[in-house]
């Protein structure tokens, strides 16, 4: 296993073999087909023009990247890795990492405590001052996963107002089906959701030995996509609580 530094003085396992018990968070039933990546995107042409030197949009955007599974061989670090490049190449992010494995949260109780408060520092501060997020979600039983649910209800007011990018992998529906029910979650919470993902099928197959993409031509461009509505949600919303807070 192989770790590669990340910004922040974090860092992320990339995954450099496939001993047994790793690269699978659903589970893959005999004679099952691989289907190929799914994505929704917009392939209309879209204009851009660069930022004025000095002004809110010329700042990057501050992004935290959620990683939702903490399973025992889960596959989530090496779409995190694909993923955090794709980030880290287009113009306009600074990226932190909150993984729900190392996040250690007791069940959610609102209760102040000494212990609740001690798990929540490393990883309240870091939503609180992101401008955006990308979640990274499998899909458990037609859903996403409970440690991913009991981060997001320890938090509130961290998520108001804020843009969310959802990437999903699973078997054959690709995770699809967490990322919608994200959707009304973040919704309850006053995010944005963008309108494009990125979804894996049967992940493990798009991947090889050393957790690179065997063709990463669709999930780039798909990526690309998703990222350049992040950037625009995360600039709208920055320049418009600047104007007015948000009262919602």
């Amino acid at each position: 296993m192989e770790k590669k530094a990340m910004r922040g003085g974090r860092e992320c396992e990339r995954v450099t073999g496939r001993g047994e018990g790793r690269g699978l968070d659903l589970k893959r039933s005999r004679g099952t087909r691989v289907f190929p990546m799914q994505t929704t995107t917009d392939t209309r042409t879209r204009e851009t023009t660069d930022p004025t030197p000095g002004s809110s949009s010329a700042t990057p955007v501050r992004v935290t990247l959620l990683i939702g599974s903490n399973r025992t061989g889960r596959f989530g670090p090496v779409i995190a890795e694909w993923l955090l490049d794709r980030v880290r190449r287009h113009d306009g992010f600074e990226v932190e990492v909150v993984d729900v494995a190392e996040a250690d949260l007791l069940p959610t109780t609102f209760a102040t405590t000494p212990e609740s408060t001690a798990r929540l520092a490393g990883i309240t501060p870091k939503l609180a001052e992101a401008e955006a997020f990308i979640v990274l979600t499998p899909e458990y039983n037609h859903s996403y996963p409970a440690g991913l649910k009991n981060l997001i209800d320890w938090h509130f007011h961290e998520w108001r107002a804020k843009p969310v990018a959802l990437v999903s992998y699973g078997g054959m529906s690709g995770g699809l089906r967490a990322a919608e029910h994200l959707r009304q979650v973040f919704a309850e919470l006053h995010a944005v959701t963008v309108r494009d993902t990125v979804s894996f099928h049967q992940a493990h197959a798009a991947f090889d030995e050393t957790g690179h993409l065997k063709d990463p031509s669709a999930p780039d461009a798909a990526a690309r996509v998703m990222l350049d509505q992040l950037a625009w949600w995360a600039q709208a919303l920055r320049e418009a609580k600047e104007r007015r807070p948000y009262g919602g």
